[in-house]
């Protein structure tokens, strides 16, 4: 797995990124017109695309949604806070990423129940510039972690990976530019 995870939101930096070296990008947010092109220029790049599933407008985030996109696009993973999400896309043989935010014990307990229930391949722990808990997370869960959300400086990456983060999901270009 490539440590950073380049991220976007618009076709002007996915674009960027398919001209990058990286392989595996995701994108997180779109419109459900836009995904039969995004596919295809992946496809014809040899990228391999992780969709943010609760950010694609003109989509529910529930099980149909989720059978639609990986018969129809071939994801090579799809993120979600939604358990059920998370679900199908291991059912359909796609790398299933629950996203987890850490905004209160409350919440972080309620992440860990649905963490057990669903048993994702990865767990995108937001906001990924607290190294004490990525560690904290990893070794409750034994998943393998991404952090993403507010990771703003090269030390702050390598502080996340020291943690035990497997990778780095982020829109920072100069951070692309900075591990490529």
């Amino acid at each position: 797995m490539q440590k950073i995870l380049p991220a976007f939101s618009s076709i002007k930096q996915f674009e960027k990124f398919l001209q990058s070296d990286y392989e595996i990008g995701v994108f997180l947010e779109t419109h459900i017109s836009q995904l039969a092109n995004i596919q295809k220029l992946a496809n014809q790049y040899q990228k391999k695309i992780i969709y943010h599933v609760d950010l694609i407008h003109g989509l529910k985030n529930d099980d149909y949604a989720t059978e639609y996109i990986c018969q129809e696009f071939d994801p090579y993973g799809l993120i979600s806070t939604k358990s059920n999400v998370i679900l199908k896309a291991k059912q359909k043989g796609v790398i299933a990423i629950q996203r987890m935010f850490l905004i209160d014990s409350h919440a972080l307990e309620r992440s860990y129940r649905l963490v057990e229930k669903t048993k994702p391949d990865y767990i995108e722990v937001l906001p990924g510039a607290m190294p004490w808990m990525i560690r904290e997370v990893k070794e409750r869960t034994n998943i393998k972690i991404f952090a993403g959300g507010l990771i703003r400086t090269i030390k702050e990456v390598e502080d996340a990976l020291e943690a035990g983060a497997e990778a780095i999901t982020t829109s920072k270009r100069e951070i692309w530019e900075h591990f490529k």
